[in-house]
């Protein structure tokens, strides 16, 4: 009978230390603690800038003392109810601006302008620069038009989001899929990012304070993030519930062979 509770309670333990791992493996963030926020909190001293690329859609407005003065660079862009119609189909809007494969602009008046590779900031002071032979004291406004990330793999809502704030974290884009599934691999999450007309890929462990840390915790625009599923949903559920239904039968047949031989 000792032999028969040994092997119960080795059975027992294995089960158990298999649950414990898994939820460990669920958790975000198991390493953090009071002490890590010091070392965190030097990396968030800078406010996080988009930087435009080709292929960004931005919406350029210019103001100033006079409103006839900026004008020429606030083009409208209208449609028409029907072929040389005066009407309009709808109220205008300001035109955008495609950022081209070379990474310019053309802009009224002004002309050619490079864009890609600077910041918003960057961006404004340069087009101001640019502005300053034909008006004084203008205030440039830039936003990205087309400013998204896509998550897929094992969330419950994976898809392409649009951004409005440009200022996306990897946790804010989770939590707009409605974070990973209990089988979401959060130890190996993957970042896809064009730079420079070359793709990166680059590996965050959410179980680890050390994601904070990294660069690609903030996102840029049209990042890529995947979710890999974890062991258990490589197995599969009905696979494990048979695994489970054989290790009861195994126990049950062990059971009934010690009692007959005793």
């Amino acid at each position: 009978m000792k032999k028969l509770h040994l092997i119960t309670l080795f059975a027992i333990s294995i089960i158990l230390l298999g649950s414990c791992s898994t939820q460990m493996e669920i958790a975000y963030f198991n390493g953090l603690n009071s002490n890590s926020a010091d070392s965190i909190n030097k990396k968030f001293y800078k406010i996080h800038e988009a930087v435009i690329c080709p292929g960004d859609m931005l919406s350029i407005t210019v103001t100033g003392l006079d409103p006839l003065a900026v004008a020429p660079f606030n083009l409208p862009l209208v449609s028409y109810a029907t072929p040389g119609s005066e009407q309009l189909y709808s109220a205008p809007t300001l035109q955008s601006y495609l950022v081209d494969i070379n990474g310019k602009i053309n802009f009224p008046v002004v002309g050619s302008m490079k864009l890609a590779g600077l910041s918003k900031s960057q961006a404004i002071k340069y087009i101001n620069d640019q502005l300053s032979p034909y008006l004084k004291n203008a205030i440039v406004t830039i936003q990205f038009m087309n400013y998204k990330v896509t998550v897929l793999g094992e969330v419950l809502r994976p898809g392409q989001y649009s951004i409005s704030n440009e200022r996306v974290t990897v946790l804010d884009a989770l939590g707009l899929a409605g974070d990973m599934t209990i089988y979401g691999k959060r130890n190996n999450v993957l970042i896809t990012r064009e730079n420079n007309g070359k793709l990166e890929f680059i590996r965050l462990n959410l179980n680890s304070d050390e994601v904070f840390k990294s660069p690609y915790f903030y996102l840029q625009q049209n990042d890529v993030i995947y979710v890999e599923p974890n062991s258990v949903k490589s197995i599969g559920s009905q696979n494990i519930s048979l695994y489970l239904s054989a290790i009861s039968t195994l126990a049950t047949t062990v059971a009934v062979i010690y009692t007959m031989t005793k």
